[in-house]
């Protein structure tokens, strides 16, 4: 039985909230913020998976506690703000905000227990096995302590700043996912509680190496043992850490004359000083002092506090992967570059400027990443049109992306120096990328870039690249329409989709796309694309409804999250019509499959692997009536398709769509890392027979692609990935 339907069980039992929310809940849809969880508990699941080397296993812990950060800064913050602020507006599956949120707190202590009970009786364990320790610093080694704690004295010790809370000193602003430690006082005449607080300072290593460097000791840990340098004088009554989440949900007021890029700036700086919090993880062993005071000072429930036995902010774990241990990892992947971009340079045939424009000429070519190469083909796009001399204009969006010291950026500022029009569309909206995308935005602009924002109200979403080429007589327009963001380390961890075309229908598309969002045009009639918020939700609508007319409807569908009512409502009819609809769904999902007279055509599945499947792929059709297939931006989700910016591009090459239909009949067919949804609305993992895996499959194939290269190369990839 999974840890989802025991909670359940557990509710109702213990404290009577399902019971509460019986009468209430629409069994149409499964919660949104439920489902999500759902979501970070296969990952936690992926932790505890034996067959995963355990270095893979913590980092997929470390995953996990940084998706809660996540969820408590954007969801929880969220819901707190419906409820004291006494909006009871229900859900879809119809819930008030306070008992989603009840739900939430008791889901969320459930898999914090089980996920740190992992790491003390499973992983720790484990990693000692193999020579890592994570001790305290009464555990070292009388030589390790000396080394301890020279390197607190010299390098932390004044970098530290304690701050007492009393009648002259109030309590102080604690920052986001900061981690501190309550300290305890007591002047030695006086038997009265002090409380100070000490931030451990991110600026080091959370995890400080001794001896072998594989034994680590908690920053805290070095700082507690060593309090009494800080507070001479005093005696330590006690001392335990804490950390504070807030909301992190960015209040931007885009109805006002003040200047986008400004009030951006403002925003940041607005939500530093004066966030609420939502959230309190504390060490078990804290004293009642403290937490009261806590409680009291950052105006929490007690329900918003989550105690903890392991250390805190344990998504810092990834500095255990970083280990150079390869042997505790899985096998790194090394991106190939499809046959058709790789270039060969002799002497015989010397690549010259603006081949692969050339290469475009004659096919689309379909890019599966990270098993295709992201800098030998998306940056190498972007390179050679910056250096093409017949290359006029280049225009591209950017939602996420690694920053200003990436071969993209070098290429944009080149571009620009170079006297051609380039125009960059920044999404400052993009959450917890905010800040560097300001920052991103100002580089650009000093460098010549014309940035522009977007559309007032809507955060643009949409993967799309435009360049346009001086062609002899003519201008012809080359495009990049993708899944995934330009972002060169994302390219090697996500699973996306990406078409490079020279498609004249897409081309004038993609141009009056970046009119309408640069220019003050009203939305305007596209050939080839969907575009959210205009067209995409009504046609995605329209064709579930031809798959519902057709007596051999099919409807496959794989993409990041699934709850817009109107979409599960339109599927629900669908299966009820007889169509059969198979949907992947790596993360939330609404709808709920199997339901006899409601859904018993729809099967939900979810995978988890190696590499984030993010990749959105639509097939609607029948081989008898012929098969139409999309890629693209959009998720199925309220915001995405009502308040976002998002294109889906039709594939409709044959030698594509087929590159389209192997892929979806692999994910349908993975039992390796495979989930199902049921009519529950529980997730199970799917049981392992045949032991087909989609990403092995797709690594051993792009592998043979490049040793089965006609020049006789056995890897193409021309640049560092």
């Amino acid at each position: 039985m999974t840890s989802s339907k025991l909670f359940n069980q557990d509710l109702a039992a213990e404290t009577g909230v399902l019971g509460e929310t019986a009468g209430l809940a629409n069994p149409l849809f499964l919660n949104r913020d439920l489902s999500r969880l759902d979501f970070d508990e296969r990952v936690l699941a992926l932790a505890e998976d034996g067959r995963l080397p355990i270095l893979e296993r913590v980092k997929f812990l470390a995953i996990f506690f940084s998706n809660l950060d996540e969820f408590f800064q954007i969801r929880v913050a969220g819901l707190k703000a419906q409820v004291e602020s006494e909006v009871d507006v229900l859900s879809p599956d119809g819930l008030t905000p306070q008992l989603q949120l009840n739900l939430v707190h008791q889901r969320v202590q459930s898999l914090v227990y089980r996920a740190t009970d992992h790491l003390q009786k499973s992983l720790i364990p484990r990693l000692a096995e193999h020579g890592i320790r994570i001790v305290e610093c009464s555990d070292v080694s009388p030589d390790e302590a000396a080394y301890l704690t020279k390197h607190f004295e010299q390098d932390i010790f004044p970098v530290l700043t304690p701050l007492a809370v009393d009648p002259v000193h109030p309590f102080p602003y604690i920052s986001n996912l900061s981690l501190n430690l309550a300290v305890l006082l007591r002047e030695p005449n006086d038997q009265s509680l002090r409380f100070a607080r000490v931030k451990v300072p991110p600026l080091f290593p959370r995890l400080v190496a001794v001896g072998d460097q594989r034994t680590f000791v908690p920053l805290e840990s070095l700082i507690q043992s060593h309090l009494s340098l800080l507070f001479p004088g005093m005696d330590i009554a006690g001392h335990s850490p804490f950390r504070v989440t807030r909301d992190a949900d960015l209040e931007l007021s885009e109805d006002s004359d003040e200047d986008l890029l400004e009030a951006m700036a403002s925003s940041i700086r607005r939500q530093q000083r004066s966030s609420p919090a939502v959230r309190l993880e504390v060490d078990k062993r804290a004293a009642d002092e403290v937490i009261s005071l806590l409680q009291g000072e950052l105006d929490l429930e007690s329900s918003d506090i989550y105690f903890q036995t392991s250390p805190l902010n344990l998504a810092d774990l990834w500095a255990l992967y970083d280990l150079p241990l390869p042997d505790l990892k899985a096998t790194p992947w090394r991106p190939r570059t499809p046959r058709s971009l790789c270039r060969v340079d002799d002497e015989s045939s010397p690549v010259r400027a603006g081949w692969l424009f050339d290469t475009l000429r004659s096919e689309e070519i379909l890019l599966h990443h990270p098993y295709d190469s992201f800098s030998t083909t998306v940056e190498e796009f972007l390179v050679q049109a910056a250096d093409d001399p017949d290359v006029l204009a280049i225009k591209h969006t950017l939602y996420r992306t690694s920053g200003p010291e990436t071969s993209l950026f070098d290429a944009l500022v080149r571009a620009a120096d170079r006297g051609k029009q380039v125009v960059t569309l920044v999404e400052l909206k993009a959450r917890f990328d905010e800040r560097a995308n300001l920052e991103w935005a100002q580089v650009l602009e000093r460098a010549g870039v014309h940035v522009v924002y977007g559309l007032v109200g809507l955060k643009t979403h949409a993967k799309v690249t435009l360049v346009v080429r001086r062609e002899g007589n003519r201008i012809r327009r080359y495009c990049h329409i993708g899944t995934g963001n330009y972002h060169p380390v994302t390219a090697r961890l996500y699973e996306d989709i990406g078409l490079l075309t020279a498609s004249q229908e897409i081309g004038e598309d993609v141009t009056h796309l970046f009119n309408h969002l640069t220019g003050t045009s009203r939305a305007p009639h596209f050939h080839k694309l969907l575009v959210a918020p205009q067209s995409l939700r009504d046609r995605i609508i329209q064709l579930i409804e031809r798959e519902q007319s057709a007596s051999d409807g099919k409807i496959v569908i794989k993409v990041n999250n699934l709850s817009d009512p109107e979409i599960i409502e339109a599927l629900y009819r669908a299966s009820q019509a007889g169509v059969e609809i198979d949907l992947m769904v790596r993360g939330i999902c609404c709808l709920r499959p199997g339901v006899p007279g409601q859904s018993e055509r729809i099967r939900v599945r979810s995978i988890l692997g190696g590499f984030l499947e993010h990749s959105r792929i639509y097939r609607f059709g029948s081989p008898a009536r012929g098969l139409d297939y999309f890629i693209g931006s959009a998720d199925l989700m309220p915001r995405n398709l009502g308040r976002r910016v998002e294109t889906l591009v039709p594939i409709e090459k044959d030698e594509l769509c087929e590159q389209l239909e192997d892929i979806l009949s692999l994910n349908l067919n993975d039992d390796t890392h495979a989930w199902a949804l049921n009519q529950e609305g529980i997730w199970q993992a799917i049981e392992t027979r045949e032991g087909s895996c989609a990403q092995e499959t797709f690594r051993e194939r792009a592998i043979q692609r490049s040793e089965n290269r006609k020049d006789g190369a056995s890897d193409c990839e021309c640049l560092p990935n």
